[in-house]
């Protein structure tokens, strides 16, 4: 099996992560300040904000879908490349062969999606995004077209959980290099850096990060991003009934509980390279 290392996503032009000056959202064409927030209900193809929000399996991905879905100008949609990842490697998820037949499949017709007119004319779109569903083969260019942000957690806390699901993964499953190589090509072809919040943090203070997140990007905080209504929604992937039991009882998001949970000995050179990139991820977090 091919082994998959973190020094691969470095930058490849010998610069360091320092010397790539960070520039504002609005100095590359976002929407406000970290200072400027804007109210927005509807909005047109051009004003609108396509918030791409990358994360890796086993985090909170769900449950910020949940809050953001809960806005009143948002528009969110879940994991859109998964139908595409599970016909490109074959992998036999549950519910694969139903999951590709529902949900499209052609990454090129999905990108034009996610980078065209938001749906129900919401101001925002919220793509809920899995780093290791953006396969090599799909073209990154299309990232320049929408707002980034990164979703990290822990390594041990994901692959704890994630073995409960599948107890021998390899490190491309946990989606933690993936997720640094999208980080340095949004910062390297942007100039700026994107947004980068850590999964305890959120669960700690839900109102602060949200607010620091939504300031990142430019918009309003809503209060109504705190709490939602429990069960699935119309916008799920149909796989939810398979790995979304949790968050279908929640109602908010829950306080970080410590867990004794280890991770075996025999995935600790991938749990070390997960490391390594969330520790380079986590400097740049929301604080």
């Amino acid at each position: 099996m091919r082994q998959l290392l973190i020094d691969q996503y470095l930058p490849l032009d010998g610069r360091s992560r320092a010397s790539i000056e960070p520039r504002s959202p609005a100095e590359f064409g976002g929407r406000g300040t970290l200072n400027e927030t804007i109210e927005v209900e509807s909005m047109n193809h051009d004003t609108a904000i396509r918030l791409a929000v990358w994360s890796g399996p086993r985090n909170i991905s769900t449950a910020m879908m949940r809050s953001w879905g809960n806005r009143s100008d948002t528009f969110v949609c879940d994991e859109p490349f998964y139908s595409n990842y599970l016909m490109e490697t074959k992998l036999p998820h549950p519910l694969a062969n139903q999951i590709i037949e529902h949900h499209e499949s052609d990454w090129r017709k999905v990108v034009d999606w996610l980078t065209g007119d938001v749906p129900d004319g919401k101001a925002i779109f919220y793509q809920k995004q899995m780093t290791h569903h953006l396969l090599p083969h799909i073209d990154r260019e299309w990232l320049a077209g929408v707002t980034n942000c990164f979703v990290i957690r822990e390594p041990r806390d994901v692959i704890t959980s994630y073995i409960k699901k599948n107890d021998e993964p390899n490190l491309e499953d946990t989606g933690f290099p993936q997720q640094l190589e999208i980080f340095n090509w949004v910062r390297e072809h942007s100039g700026i850096t994107p947004a980068v919040i850590d999964a305890r943090d959120i669960q700690n203070e839900p109102r602060r990060m949200q607010g620091l997140l939504c300031d990142a990007i430019g918009v309003n905080f809503q209060e109504s991003m705190l709490s939602w209504e429990p069960g699935l929604r119309e916008t799920d992937g149909i796989w939810a009934e398979h790995w979304y039991a949790e968050v279908v009882r929640s109602t908010s998001f829950r306080p970080y509980k410590q867990k004794s949970d280890q991770v075996p000995n025999h995935l600790s050179e991938i749990h070390d390279q997960c490391l390594k990139a969330y520790h380079q991820l986590y400097e740049h977090r929301l604080r």
